[in-house]
């Protein structure tokens, strides 16, 4: 299967965005096994099977790993680089971070990716492809050593610059094309106080509207609703895996429909088929009783990018507001539906 030639349209023009030359070189990487099996993985953690969000777009792990590719290709021209983009979500699960609350790491939301080098180790096609282009698997399998890549929040990186960018466009609807490309256009590499490379904007007004966009964008991540869905998936597959129904390592080998199938033809198809039809969770201040709840927070994803080498924040009053308001969203209330396992 060749990736380019069997992805929507849409993406293509999103990813021309991110790099009009697309790397060639890159496509024997993406188009090994392992990185394939991640185009069955949605990145919105399961929330689009359901009717309490609004969109059903289909953006894979394997799209977002290949926009963050060549958002780093983009700014670095570094293949090394480029290619921790590409593998870092190449431990991705099916409902992706439903199985770090599975795991319990609802907080820090990464909990899956020890398994990243071991499975590029594993790859008899990944490890050929390096060793023809000379490069070492412990320079490609940490995407944290390389600052454009990753770092910590709330700076800006390729990671986190490519989920706000596909999710305000595919998912949620907030920006359309030719925003993605004015923001876009905007940025360039720059130096933080650390004296540390980081992703920034030239100009404060684009900033700002990034900085609105990503502000709702970090209520949505862990407002009631995805937190009762992202839990409610992980519980049921918690579930099935003490019945042995499916198995951990299922979550790594089956496509997300093909668990749905198994989840559907289980005895929790009648929750599972109320939790997609539903459109409003119900919350309380008071723990509910007989239903099934959900009453714990989640990672807080928010960005404070910088602007010519600047905290927005520190120059700009109304996106310090903004940003002031996204982090005092309450996640204290018990999040229910009106059924129990």
């Amino acid at each position: 299967m060749n990736y380019l030639e069997n992805v929507d349209k849409r993406i293509i023009e999103y990813l021309n965005v991110l790099e009009p030359e697309f790397p060639g070189w890159l496509n024997d990487y993406i188009n090994t096994e392992e990185l394939l099996s991640q185009k069955y993985i949605s990145i919105a953690c399961g929330t689009i099977y359901s009717n309490l969000f609004e969109s059903n777009f289909f953006f894979s792990s394997l799209d977002h790993s290949i926009a963050v590719a060549l958002i780093i290709w983009h700014f670095t021209h570094d293949k090394k680089q480029t290619l921790s983009g590409l593998f870092h979500d190449i431990a991705t699960p099916t409902f992706k971070h439903c199985v770090d609350f599975l795991n319990g790491d609802y907080m820090t939301q990464e909990s899956t990716e020890d398994l990243t080098t071991e499975i590029i180790k594993n790859s008899s096609e990944i490890v050929k492809l390096l060793e023809r282009d000379n490069i070492k698997i412990s320079e490609i399998d940490d995407y944290h050593i390389y600052p454009i890549a990753d770092n910590d929040t709330p700076k800006l990186s390729a990671d986190r610059l490519e989920y706000s960018l596909s999710n305000a466009l595919f998912t949620y609807g907030l920006l359309d094309i030719e925003s993605i490309k004015e923001i876009y256009n905007d940025i360039e590499i720059q130096e933080n106080s650390d004296k540390e490379k980081e992703l920034g904007f030239k100009t404060k007004k684009i900033a700002r509207k990034f900085v609105k966009i990503t502000s709702r964008l970090s209520i949505i991540y862990r407002d009631d609703r995805t937190r009762y869905s992202m839990q409610f998936i992980a519980d049921i597959l918690k579930k099935l895996s003490d019945e042995h129904k499916i198995s951990k390592q299922d979550l790594y080998n089956l496509k997300e429909s093909e668990v749905i199938d198994i989840i559907e033809s289980s005895k929790y198809n009648d929750i599972f088929n109320l939790w997609k039809n539903a459109t409003k969770v119900k919350t309380s201040e008071e723990e509910p009783k007989d239903v099934y709840y959900v009453h714990h927070g989640a990672k807080i994803r928010y960005i404070d990018p910088l602007v010519n080498g600047e905290r927005i924040s520190k120059i700009c009053k109304i996106a310090n507001s903004m940003i002031n308001k996204n982090l005092s969203y309450d996640m204290n209330n018990y999040v229910y539906l009106d059924f129990k396992f």
